[in-house]
């Protein structure tokens, strides 16, 4: 489909061996304000959701992390862990551990998490990622967060409307305070510094994102950027004046808004997922113009000393501070 996205395709060359490391798919995240106690339950009936989409197999989920980082077979003892890390159990209070421990904990991946993959040698463009806040944040602002991923030949060959559907099936059972759907850099493992592979094309194709589960930690209720499918949660439909408020703001044909239950709605942009081209001067309007809706709303990179506070910013390598201001307002500038 290049009247809406390119082929990205970036390869790994060994002595014997060359592998797909990064390319173009489509990403479906929601960010939690509840706890791993508070979310798992709506998050475990979610994966099932995407279980059923697109049916599990060696190209689709086929391996699962663990906390020390390393990959193994998603056999039934694989998915017995899975499960089991979805299950919500007693935690202790904040309170009972030492400043230094708990940090230890953090680090150890403590808090409960789920990370599938799939491709048995290149990367498939299928993955469901899982992160909960813990129930004694270090970060004020930190959220739960789950990501659904699937190739652009699952959209071509299902079209738009049944990738949609899918967001919004997920959407509707997950008590999110934001969330969006759209094209993305789909990397073999998003904590490691491959983006300055990609420097190029973050900034020739404006729609397609780049994920960084990193962002959870300081992201509250604020937006992650604009998308093809924008998902508002009551914090920020609220302020907007409800779905009224936001249809009166918006001037843009392609920018649709559908109200969904719990004071929350979707802004969708066009029927397909657009991955603009500045370099054809292919600059997205409509996903600008709610850009500048939606400004007062949306997560802004904080300078290098807020950033680098963070953990996890080293995949941002090859990237300036003015790198990193151009991409996240590269839809306001």
């Amino acid at each position: 489909m290049a009247e809406h996205y390119p082929r990205i395709r970036h390869y790994w060359t060994g002595p014997e061996e060359r592998h797909l490391f990064v390319r173009e798919a489509l990403r479906i995240t929601f960010y939690l304000p509840g706890s791993h106690k508070e979310v798992a339950p709506a998050v475990e009936q979610a994966l099932e959701v995407y279980l059923r989409e697109i049916e599990v197999g060696p190209q689709t989920l086929c391996m699962w992390l663990d906390h020390e980082g390393d990959w193994f077979t998603l056999d039934e003892s694989g998915w017995d862990i899975v499960r089991s890390r979805l299950r919500v159990g007693e935690m202790k209070d904040a309170h009972t551990f030492e400043a230094e421990a708990l940090q230890g904990m953090r680090k150890r991946g403590f808090e409960s998490s789920v990370h599938l993959s799939g491709g048995t040698t290149d990367i498939s463009g299928y993955e469901f990622l899982y992160v909960a806040r813990s129930p004694w944040p270090l970060f004020p602002e930190e959220v739960s967060m789950v990501s659904f991923s699937l190739p652009t030949e699952y959209l071509e060959e299902h079209g738009p409307g049944r990738v949609r559907e899918l967001s919004m099936e997920l959407a509707s059972g997950l008590p999110f305070a934001s969330g969006h759907a759209g094209l993305a850099f789909h990397l073999p493992d998003m904590f490691q510094p491959t983006l300055s592979a990609i420097h190029d094309d973050c900034f020739r194709y404006p729609g397609v994102d780049v994920p960084d589960p990193g962002i959870r930690l300081s992201l509250g209720t604020r937006l992650k950027g604009v998308h093809w499918l924008n998902f508002l949660g009551p914090s920020v439909l609220g302020e907007m004046g409800g779905v009224a408020g936001l249809r009166a703001r918006l001037h843009s044909p392609e920018a649709t808004v559908q109200e969904l239950g719990g004071a929350r709605a979707v802004v969708s942009l066009g029927t397909w997922p657009e991955a603009g081209d500045l370099s054809r001067n292919h600059e997205l309007p409509a996903y600008r113009g709610l850009a500048r809706v939606l400004e007062p709303w949306l997560y802004e990179y904080e300078g290098p000393k807020r950033w680098s506070n963070l953990p996890n910013r080293d995949r941002w390598s090859g990237f300036t501070d003015e790198d990193m201001r151009r991409w996240w307002r590269r839809f306001l500038d």
